[in-house]
């Protein structure tokens, strides 16, 4: 098969090289982009009457006949043509015939690759940033679901303070919303056209590159030709922003394979999102949340492997640079996949209401609530956290806790002690004396629902 850059070449491809060197296997995703591209610049050419416009019909009419053969699957990609702009212009010359020739004027592959890029990592945002929303309306429908359950708070996966569910929920909604933001910033770095930087030095043609952002609705070019085919930082962007969003999807699933275990059974997994054993007829495998958090590592790999393919590359465009789309595809499409079950998941999870008991066993919830009781009757806090101290080593030794301390065994401990420390220790007042602005009170929690449902519209 005849290259299209074959003209100063005497020996042919050899059959290794060929295949080592051919990328359709995976750009061929890129096709409606690629077409999308092509078909601006065929117009802008035909605007600067660089080309005819019975030409630029033509051509026209050409991609939308490839655009709707690769759309149902009847479109041949062949190794031997590299890449899917030499797969569809080789294409284009068999529909149109030479004058399919006159499309590639005042542009290079590696303009147009970039072009392809950034249209792809456009789309994906907007997809990913749609269900990430998703994601935070469920969560936020689970926290008003979910108001009047308490669950322990932890540091160093030791007990230390009650919380409500819904806020511990409400934690991981901000997250995903900086998240978000993340994306959409990096989507103003994405959304600028790259198109007449050529192969590295721009175009003898006078061609309009506003227009043709116009037509892509792109809002801003790219104002130096070498940097424009030469960086992915953009992509390295994508998949920076994907590496945090998978970060605290893993956490999140940490917290829910941990919860769904009988040593915690704050949650119970839908058994649409969990699997059992070949030989062990009891189990219950929380395999969604364990799937999701071991796909964060290979989204992190992507992320260091874009960063290490540029390190040492210099201006302008090298082959290295077909590297860049395996770990881009794949970090876009782990990214959404992971959303999307994570949020079904989500949508099925019960939640267990704990009892004032299971909480009260163990882990001493309210200990910080009565060294502030003791801080309130004028003890200095040093001194309130070593009487506390005291009396939670008290409860250990005796198998007690805090709730079923009598006032006499309280005073032995310290003379401050008074009638109304229970009413200060108790798991209810706990939660809700944390009434300042961003606190796990009820009311607080609240006004937190109320401010990210607005912002989620």
């Amino acid at each position: 098969m005849k290259k299209l850059w074959g003209g100063r070449f005497k020996q042919s491809t050899d059959a290794l090289m060929e295949t080592f060197s051919a990328s359709i296997s995976f750009d061929k995703r890129l096709y409606a982009c690629d077409i999308e591209g092509s078909i601006a610049h065929c117009k802008m050419l035909a605007r600067c009457k660089i080309i005819s416009s019975p030409e630029s019909q033509k051509i026209q009419k050409g991609l939308k006949r490839i655009l709707r053969e690769c759309e149902e699957g009847r479109f041949q990609f062949s190794d031997k043509l590299e890449d899917i702009h030499m797969n569809i212009e080789s294409r284009l010359r068999e529909i149109i015939g030479p004058t399919a020739g006159k499309l590639h004027t005042a542009r290079s592959r590696n303009d147009q690759v970039c072009l392809d890029i950034r249209l792809y990592l456009r789309n994906e945002v907007d997809e990913t940033v749609k269900e990430i929303d998703r994601l935070c309306k469920t969560l936020v429908s689970l926290a008003k679901k979910n108001m009047d359950k308490v669950i322990p708070g932890y540091t160093h996966l030791q007990r230390a303070q009650p919380v409500l569910l819904s806020h511990h929920l409400l934690a991981y909604v901000e997250m995903l919303l900086r998240d978000k933001d993340r994306f959409l910033d990096a989507r103003k770095r994405i959304n600028v056209m790259p198109l007449g930087s050529a192969a590295l030095a721009g175009t003898n043609f006078p061609i309009d590159r506003q227009y043709t952002a116009k037509l892509l609705n792109f809002p801003e070019i790219s104002h130096n030709s070498m940097d424009a085919v030469a960086d992915r930082d953009f992509a390295a962007e994508f998949c920076s922003a994907s590496a945090l969003l998978m970060m605290h999807l893993s956490r999140f699933c940490e917290e829910l394979v941990i919860w769904n275990s009988s040593e915690f059974g704050f949650v119970e997994l839908s058994d649409a999102f969990t699997t059992g054993s070949s030989i062990m007829p009891q189990k219950k495998n929380p395999d969604a949340a364990e799937l999701i958090r071991g796909k964060s590592g290979r989204v992190f790999g992507n992320l260091v492997s874009l960063l290490t393919l540029m390190k040492g590359l210099p201006l302008a465009y090298n082959k290295d640079l077909q590297e860049d789309k395996e770990p881009l595809f794949d970090s876009a499409d782990t990214v959404k996949v992971c959303l999307k079950i994570f949020n079904d998941m989500m949508k099925s999870t019960k939640f267990k209401l704990l009892s004032n008991e299971e909480l009260e066993a163990n882990g001493f919830l309210t200990a910080t609530d009565m060294a502030d009781y003791l801080v309130l009757k004028g003890v200095p806090f040093r001194e309130a956290h070593e009487i506390t101290g005291k009396t939670v080593a008290y409860c250990l030794d005796e198998g007690k806790t805090l709730g079923n301390l009598t006032l006499v065994e309280l005073r032995k401990i310290s003379k401050r002690f008074e009638e109304d420390v229970s009413e200060h220790i108790a798991l209810a007042n706990s939660v809700d004396r944390k009434n300042i602005h961003g606190g796990t009170a009820k009311n607080q929690v609240k006004a937190q629902i109320s401010r990210l449902t607005k912002k989620l519209k």
